[in-house]
């Protein structure tokens, strides 16, 4: 039983890392879900609730890196408050309308509609959009690290 679960396990980790980098798959919550079937799978024999609950820790961090990775990249390429505002609502109304490529059309959109409406000239609200979806690659490269060291201390943990 304990090589199917790692079996299943490492599966739920594939999908989850290739999720992250195509959002197409909800990357993070599959290799939680991976770690939670391996526990359920094994009678949670080497995992405690200890370890669970800090693989949690890391998912919501990895959750608010999406938000704060296209704000801080909005800011980088000289955008206001507003369209780093506009980033991360657009982030939110981007997976909303959009489904998983919202991830990275919304905060570009936002990032631009927030400096339009600002009244900047649509070449820096381009810009500022760009300097978003910046931020989002280096966003996704934090939480694919993320991920892996999740990876990583699940197997040690085994």
């Amino acid at each position: 039983m304990e090589t199917t679960a790692l079996i299943l396990s490492i599966i739920f980790f594939v999908a989850g890392l290739l999720g992250t980098i195509l959002p197409i798959l909800p990357g993070s919550i599959l290799i939680y879900g991976g770690m939670l079937l391996y526990g359920f799978m094994t009678k949670f024999s080497t995992l405690d609730a200890n370890f669970f609950l800090l693989q949690a820790l890391v998912l919501v961090l990895v959750f608010s890196v999406d938000f704060v990775a296209s704000a801080a990249g909005t800011r980088r390429f000289n955008g206001s408050k507003q369209a780093a505002w506009g980033a991360i609502i657009g982030t939110i109304l981007g997976l909303i309308f959009f489904g998983p490529l919202g991830i990275v059309i919304g905060p570009f959109l936002g990032a631009v509609v927030a400096e339009l409406l600002r009244g900047i000239q649509i070449n820096q609200a381009i810009r500022v959009g760009f300097g978003t979806l910046v931020g989002i690659l280096g966003g996704t490269v934090l939480k694919l690290c993320a991920e892996i060291l999740m990876i990583v201390y699940f197997f040690i943990r085994i």
